[in-house]
């Protein structure tokens, strides 16, 4: 209602990315007995909470027990996500989370002058005499069927935690104007892109003005080029595709082949298990774009180019997938290792390749020229920059920088659950089992310029000098 408060937190159940959903569905289907746990990462780690901050996020972790999907909620899964079969319907109907059994949160306070490397935020948290700063630890175990939906949920309510007690030097004005701008830009430059900014949004506010800002330029430009080749294909965020009747966008993340190694032992098949389960559950050619990089690329395509048993002539998983998904180390060199992987396999379909590691509007534009001239269309899913998009208000002129954190399956009936990536910065998990893992499969150590995970968006100018 006009005149209230914005929401804060996590307002639905659906209030996550689609492709959580989608893994669960594949959990239900294939692996509903094991047990795993998730660890909690900030990749920067300078980026400190308040203890005034931290009892706020466990009183919101708390209230996750309190959703549950409405009826309304799952008519709109039914409509716009036809791939969902009725037996995982029925079991997210009835779904409600256990944060009191499952969910473990600790904060540890640090000193003042152990707060940040970043000379603006040690300002601003100087001038926050009275808080107490310090790191905090959460640690999720159980089912993998029951605990798979935390991870954003978390993700949310521990940037907005930050942003609402720690680094306040900032407002929302604005975000819907600059929201639509960026829009109106990725429009005319002919992309076809999607809002995945749910799990380092700043507020959901920030997120629910993104998306009216997305919608705008959307209506504006098909107003004015009816036959424009831009176009804004919907959010990742399966609660505002509700609210804003849009297309809710994604297939699968890192966790799924993660977890299938963990449980199997098999890093030199995870990935074929994992694709094959998933042609399983919902079919050739749906939710056919593959995340290729939790093992490294390479690993990758040697299980993309094995025949498919589950279809009929036989095919490879490469012909019957649209496409695949890049999300770490140099996108100019996949692209290239792409157009390679393909012409070897004799595939000449045009493939689709979606980017979604850390875009903005110059990197989208870049990489559609450059993956159209090897032959590919291009899609992109664009995330922090545009959910956590801010400057300060006092010191003007510096970006109010984003946290990067990660929630990670970390085992899986007891066993390590480690991701490799195509960058360093990206391992994550037991560092013996991710050597290990680098062991089995050859893997080559790649290190990529622009992989900085402490300083991806932003803040690395005012780092202090050591």
């Amino acid at each position: 209602m006009d005149g209230l408060p914005p929401p804060e937190g996590v307002q639905s159940i659906l209030d996550t990315d689609l492709y959580k959903l989608t893994m669960q569905c594949a959990v239900l289907h294939h692996y509903p007995d094991v047990d795993c746990t998730y660890a909690f990462t900030n990749r920067t780690p300078d980026l400190k909470i308040t203890r005034r901050g931290f009892k706020w996020l466990q009183n919101r972790i708390s209230e996750l027990r309190k959703l549950a999907l409405t009826d309304s909620e799952l008519q709109f899964l039914k409509d716009k996500c036809p791939y969902l079969p009725s037996k995982y319907l029925d079991f997210l109907h009835s779904f409600h989370f256990k944060p009191a059994e499952q969910v473990a949160a600790k904060f540890t306070p640090v000193q003042i002058n152990e707060l940040s490397k970043r000379a603006e935020l040690e300002e601003l948290c100087q001038a926050s005499k009275d808080e107490e700063f310090g790191d905090v630890e959460i640690s999720v175990q159980g089912k993998w069927l029951d605990t798979i939906l935390y991870e954003i949920p978390l993700l949310v309510l521990v940037s907005e935690c930050y942003f609402k007690f720690g680094n306040t030097d900032w407002t929302h004005d604005g975000q819907e104007k600059k929201a639509k701008e960026k829009g109106r830009r990725l429009l005319e430059s002919g992309c076809l892109f999607s809002e995945f900014g749910t799990r380092r949004r700043r507020s959901y506010h920030t997120q629910d003005l993104v998306l009216k800002g997305l919608v705008a330029a959307q209506e504006e430009f098909s107003k004015q080029h009816p036959d424009g080749p831009g176009k804004f294909t919907g959010t990742s965020n399966v609660h505002f595709a509700h609210r804003f009747n849009l297309n809710p966008i994604g297939t699968v993340a890192h966790e799924w082949f993660m977890g299938i190694a963990a449980v199997t032992g098999n890093y030199t098949n995870a990935n074929e298990i994992g694709l094959r389960h998933w042609v399983s559950t919902f079919g050739p050619g749906t939710l056919s774009i593959a995340l290729t990089d939790t093992f490294g690329t390479p690993a990758f395509l040697k299980n993309f180019s094995r025949p498919c048993d589950l279809v009929s002539p036989p095919q490879s998983y490469a012909q019957l997938f649209a496409g695949v998904r890049q999300d770490s180390g140099d996108p100019t060199e996949f692209v290239k290792l792409m157009r390679n992987f393909y012409d070897s396999q004799g595939i000449t379909d045009q493939k689709t390749i979606v980017f979604s590691d850390s875009l903005d509007i110059e990197k989208c534009i870049e990489y559609k020229k450059c993956s159209e001239s090897y032959g590919f269309h291009t899609s992109f899913g664009v995330g922090t920059f545009l959910t956590n998009d801010f400057e300060h208000i006092r010191l003007k002129g510096r970006r109010s920088v984003p946290m990067n954190i990660v929630i990670k399956i970390s085992s899986a009936n007891g066993n390590p659950a480690v991701k490799i990536s195509d960058n360093i910065g990206k391992n994550t998990g037991d560092k013996n089992e991710v050597k290990k893992a680098k062991e089995v499969l050859g893997y080559q150590e790649k290190e990529w310029e622009e992989g900085d995970e402490m300083y991806r968006w932003g803040g690395k100018e005012g780092a202090k000098k050591n």
